[in-house]
C-alpha cells in the first residue's frame, strides 16, 4: 500500500502550542508544503515575529531568524540583499506587521524588496490577551474595546493588501483564507505563486491569509470560522490585489 498523505519534511516533529482551533498549524503545513514541492528547503530562510508565532521556528527544518516586534520586513531586507540566493520570507500577525511593523512592512514593498511576507490576520492581538489590533472589526468586542471597536473613535479597520497594492512599486499582493477547505486550496496556491516570484526575483510579494482566534474571541473552533466566514470576508475580500505582470 502507498501511503499518499505524509509529514513535508520541512515541517519538524513538534508539538503545538498553539491553542486548540488556531489556524496558525494550517498555515505552517502549507508553507512546509510548498517548500518541499519547489524544493527549497536547503535555502530557506524564515523571521519570525513578536506574537503568537515568536516560536515558529520550532515548527520547521530549515533556518530561522528571530526580529525584533515589527521589525521582521527589515531583518529580511538585510538578509536578502546580503543573500540574493536565499528565499527568504517573514510570518507576521496583524499586531506585528499592521500596527508597530506598518511603517517596516510599507517601506519594504514601496522598494521592492525581493522576499514573501505572509501576514496572518485574526483581528486581534493573540499572544498579548485579545486586545484590538489594526484588523479588528466594527462592533468587534476585544480586552480593550469590552463595548466593541467604536470607529468614530479609532477609525476603521486597516485593510493591509489593499494599502500594499495602492502602491506604484510592482509586487504580488493577494489576501485568502485558511477558515475552511475550499479556501485553504486557494490559500496555498497563493503561497506558491508568491514564492514563485521570489525565485524568478521578480517582486515583493504579501499574503494576507484571514485566520482564527477561538481562545480570544471567545468562541468555540467551530464558532470561530463561522464567524469569519460571516463577518471577516465581506470587509477583507478575498481574491488577488496586485501582480507584476
Amino acid at each position: 500500500m502507498v501511503k499518499l498523505f505524509t509529514k513535508p519534511e520541512a515541517l519538524a516533529e513538534q508539538d503545538t502550542h498553539y491553542c486548540p482551533g488556531c489556524t496558525h498549524g494550517v498555515i505552517h503545513r502549507l508553507l512546509a508544503e510548498v517548500i518541499d514541492e519547489l524544493g527549497i528547503r536547503g535555502r530557506t530562510v524564515g523571521i519570525a515575529p513578536v506574537g503568537c508565532a515568536v516560536l515558529a521556528y520550532n515548527y520547521f527544518t530549515f533556518d530561522f531568524q528571530e526580529a525584533a516586534h515589527g521589525r521582521a520586513p527589515a531583518m529580511a531586507t538585510g538578509v536578502k540583499r546580503v543573500r540574493p540566493d536565499l528565499m527568504v520570507f517573514t510570518y507576521q500577525g496583524d499586531g506585528d506587521l499592521a500596527s508597530i511593523g506598518m511603517g517596516e512592512i510599507i517601506h519594504a514593498a514601496n522598494r521592492g524588496e525581493k522576499f514573501t511576507s505572509i501576514f496572518v490576520n485574526n483581528a486581534v492581538y493573540g499572544m498579548t490577551g485579545g486586545q484590538m489590533a489594526p484588523t479588528t472589526m466594527p462592533g468587534q468586542r476585544t480586552t480593550t474595546s469590552p463595548m466593541g471597536r467604536n470607529v468614530e473613535d479609532v477609525g476603521m479597520p486597516v485593510k493591509v493588501a489593499e494599502l500594499i497594492a495602492a502602491l506604484t512599486t510592482p509586487g504580488y499582493i493577494v489576501r485568502q483564507a485558511v477558515i475552511k477547505p475550499k479556501y485553504i486550496v486557494k490559500a496555498k496556491k497563493a503561497i506558491k505563486k508568491a514564492f514563485t516570484y521570489q525565485m524568478e526575483n521578480r517582486c515583493f510579494s504579501l499574503v494576507e491569509l484571514v485566520s482564527t482566534c477561538p481562545t480570544n474571541w471567545g468562541l468555540t473552533p467551530l464558532e470561530s470560522v463561522d464567524w469569519a466566514e460571516e463577518n471577516m470576508l465581506s470587509y477583507y475580500q478575498l481574491g488577488e490585489y496586485k501582480t507584476p505582470e
